[in-house]
């Protein structure tokens, strides 16, 4: 039997009032996870990714990264202040852990007006003008100092904020920036556990893949989830990112 294999279903998920019935039983139709403790083996423990010592040790970890790197954070911030009208911090609403929505910070890289521009653009969507990832090569909409904090992923180490208040831990499934409602069955998978800083997807080095292909990257994630895959994810990421090769 697969790893794959190994992942079963839910058999009695807690109920969710953040989402209407319906959406609730179709997410708990499709949400699997591994059925064994991530320390223990024994079957109905909590696997690593949505244990307690996840939640703490990710808490701790950001919680020591933002203040190591509190003096480039406030560098990056006045950058950003002084380079273009707006605010320092953008928070774009996110999908997370069983379809929960909440509001993810990064540095601001694009227009102030950015959102609202979104659909004028939709036709320049690489993924298609009806796909549900939005994606645009040379979006107007990014700021010269914007280009440079997406090119070094600086932009997203306010995430660091997330990962301490719980809503996402240091490795998972990057958080959509649309609503499980627009989830396929088959995508709902990947709202079994908390979303992440970096994952797969990111030291893979495979920018260009479309939403079904990350799905497959996180599934995989998923059935092999561990600490020390973690810790080796985490490893990587940095050389992804400054070499240039990682997910975008």
């Amino acid at each position: 039997m697969t790893r794959h294999e190994q992942i079963i279903t839910i058999n009695a998920p807690g109920r969710d009032k953040r989402v209407d019935p319906d959406h609730r039983r179709r997410l708990d139709a499709a949400i699997h996870r591994q059925g064994r403790g991530w320390l223990t083996g024994r079957d109905g423990g909590r696997p690593w990714t949505v244990s307690r010592t996840n939640r703490v040790v990710a808490s701790l970890g950001a919680l020591a990264i933002l203040l190591v790197f509190c003096p480039l954070l406030l560098g990056l911030a006045l950058l950003v202040k002084f380079s273009s009208p707006g605010p320092v911090l953008f928070v774009q609403k996110r999908t997370g852990y069983r379809g929960r929505v909440f509001g993810m910070y990064k540095f601001r890289t694009m227009v102030a007006d950015a959102e609202a521009l979104k659909e004028s653009l939709r036709h320049l969507n690489k993924h298609g003008a009806d796909a549900i990832d939005f994606k645009i090569d040379n979006d107007p909409r990014i700021t010269p100092i914007g280009r440079f904090l997406r090119r070094s992923s600086l932009d997203e180490l306010p995430n660091l904020i997330n990962v301490v208040t719980g809503d996402m831990r240091l490795v998972g499934p990057r958080p959509t920036s649309f609503n499980a409602y627009r989830y396929k069955d088959n995508h709902l998978v990947r709202l079994s556990i908390y979303p992440g800083m970096t994952g797969l997807w990111q030291i893979s080095g495979r920018s260009n893949i479309d939403f079904d292909q990350r799905v497959e990257l996180d599934l995989s994630y998923i059935a092999e989830q561990s600490l020390w895959l973690d810790l080796k994810i985490l490893m990587l990421t940095p050389f992804k990112v400054f070499s240039g090769h990682g997910a975008s």
